[in-house]
């Protein structure tokens, strides 16, 4: 379903959010105080402002209310990001999203109109962390704060055993949600599935059960 999006703040983070807003469709206005910013999103987004967020009169003339999303993507001013968030929710946003760079950033945004809060430096952080320390693991989704989802390498001595076999959800409490293959997703795993030195998988479970079974 296409969303309005309302975006504040087009640095490199918010650059990096409008060019993937448009890569799935979305209605996207962007704010920013600096200009070339604005110029430089502009092929990202359907329209955009220059303008000062923590002016109430300004985000009152924008509708906020009118969309789905707002996200306050502002970076290195955490009183402006804070001021936003505020202001948002009392225009009457229906979802506030804002970055912190701190767990204390994220409590006063909290309690200050935010919604959600992100961590761009501090998830990217720990991905790159897991992600390049160990060569069985491709890739790395956090789902909260307790259950991953990894992308990893067929262990060896489960190599030409079908799933069934090696009973991975009883005995590790994970499950198996794909194999790949070649670049190919198949979601149809099932107990006859077999696992070969050319596929890898994707599994998912709470993060001490996957660093056990797979030693990351």
């Amino acid at each position: 379903m296409k969303k309005s999006v309302l975006l504040i703040g087009v640095g490199r983070f918010g650059k990096h959010i409008a060019s993937q807003l448009k890569q799935l469709h979305h209605e996207v206005l962007a704010i920013d105080k600096d200009e070339s910013r604005i110029d430089a999103v502009m092929p990202f987004v359907t329209a955009a402002q220059i303008g000062d967020a923590t002016n109430k009169e300004f985000l009152e003339s924008l509708g906020v209310s009118n969309f789905d999303v707002c996200i306050v993507a502002i970076g290195k001013d955490f009183q402006s990001s804070l001021e936003t968030a505020s202001l948002l929710k009392e225009l009457g946003a229906e979802l506030v999203v804002a970055r912190a760079s701190r767990g204390v950033q994220a409590k006063f945004l909290l309690r200050n109109g935010a919604d959600e809060v992100v961590y761009p430096e501090k998830q990217l952080a720990k991905w790159t962390a897991i992600r390049y320390t160990a060569d069985h693991i491709l890739d790395y989704i956090q789902l909260d704060d307790c259950h991953s989802i990894f992308e990893v390498t067929i262990p060896e001595k489960w190599i030409g055993y079908k799933v069934g076999e090696i009973d991975i959800r009883k005995k590790y409490n994970i499950n198996i949600l794909a194999t790949k293959q070649n670049g190919v997703m198949n979601l149809s795993v099932t107990p006859d599935t077999l696992l070969t030195q050319d596929k890898t998988m994707l599994v998912l479970g709470e993060f001490k059960d996957l660093q056990r079974c797979f030693h990351i």
